[in-house]
């Protein structure tokens, strides 16, 4: 999926790339730690999603409408007042413009389900995975299955292969191949396409972030930067991890989340190191709140939507995302204090970071 361009012109880019910059950043600076994947990242994620969704709902309520939760939340009927109906129409009028659904609109749909079935049975940890069918390492990552896909997407054809029975789905399916009707075997994806889509940005910018990584290492910043956080040794292990989402959690307002991420996480990875604190303790929790740029109009995408409107005033924005901001805060340090800790294992300093500890002493 292509990143959206904000008001500046900046882009933001969705929570998968987070994520993969997050697992690329943690692969390439601790090789041996294993204890990341899609399934245990899923499991600490989900419930900080529900639980946000909750209380940004009763902060959002409580701001603009009011403490009143028994009428908002009654199920008697009541009488629909004029702006309730308009806005009800609005929505059925633009449900009705996406018309049925289309054949590559279900292949989309079928592939991206498969690609998630595929990323949580790999190495689910409690049963042996796909990938222990192949012996050579370094070929089944998260990264394979995504390939793969994306390539079949060039073979199969965009238009249905059999004869619809319905016009109406005939009509949607020509009408979303019209660009290759002389080639009744375009594929879903050309050439042309991916050219024109593929966010090149976020391969720079990785790129960039493995520069930057090894620049740190090789010119001794990393370790300079450790020496210099020693008087933090005497501070909790929650207090360091709690400075460090207040700290990402601002700076992400006005710098893109991949950016963020690739400034911040060589520097707490070197201060976890010095502080003889488990990375994950400090990385997991950093890469969660680089999502929480919700204050400011160019934090994101649908702030900029919404902003551009005019009914709503910066100072509005700011107040809503500053609750905004200290919930998720809040959920991610009980969720990395609580059960984060068996999942990531936290409860010591593990052997692959003592390893990179004594080689970068060396």
């Amino acid at each position: 999926m292509p990143s959206s361009p904000d008001a500046e012109g900046r882009q933001h880019h969705p929570g998968s790339v987070v994520f993969c910059v997050s697992c690329i950043a943690v692969n390439d600076r601790y090789p041996d730690a294993k204890v990341i994947n899609f399934g245990t990242w899923f499991i600490f994620s989900l419930p900080i999603s529900i639980i946000m969704l909750v209380l940004t709902w009763v902060w959002l309520h409580c701001l603009f409408l009011g403490c009143n939760f028994r009428e908002t939340c009654s199920l008697s009927k009541k009488r629909k007042t004029r702006r309730e109906e308009l806005s009800e129409r609005r929505i059925q009028e633009e449900y009705v413009k996406l018309g049925p659904i289309s054949y590559p609109e279900v292949v989309t749909g079928v592939f991206f389900v498969l690609m998630t079935l595929l990323w949580f049975t790999r190495e689910p940890g409690f049963v042996p995975g796909w990938t222990s069918l192949f012996e050579k390492k370094g070929y089944r990552t998260d990264a394979t299955v995504s390939v793969l896909l994306g390539f079949l997407l060039f073979l199969i054809p965009a238009r249905r292969p059999w004869p619809s029975a319905s016009s109406d789905k005939a009509k949607a399916d020509e009408s979303a191949v019209k660009e290759r009707d002389a080639d009744p075997l375009a594929p879903m994806i050309t050439w042309k396409d991916f050219q024109r889509l593929m966010p090149w940005e976020i391969v720079i910018l990785v790129g960039g972030g493995y520069a930057l990584a090894a620049g740190c290492k090789v010119s001794g910043l990393s370790v300079w930067i450790g020496r210099q956080l020693e008087p933090m040794n005497g501070l909790p292990p929650w207090t360091v991890t709690l400075l460090a989402c207040l700290l990402v959690s601002t700076v992400t307002e006005f710098a893109s989340n991949p950016a963020t991420l690739t400034v911040f996480l060589p520097i707490l990875s070197a201060l976890s190191e010095t502080l003889q604190i488990n990375p994950l303790h400090t990385l997991i929790p950093a890469t969660m709140c680089v999502s929480f740029g919700v204050m400011l109009p160019v934090g994101n995408p649908p702030n900029a939507i919404v902003f551009s409107y005019g009914h709503v005033q910066i100072s509005d924005m700011v107040k809503a995302g500053f609750g905004v901001n200290l919930i998720g805060v809040l959920v991610v340090m009980l969720a990395i204090m609580t059960w984060g800790v068996p999942l990531f294992q936290l409860t010591e300093f593990p052997d692959w970071a003592i390893m990179r500890n004594v080689t970068d002493s060396l």
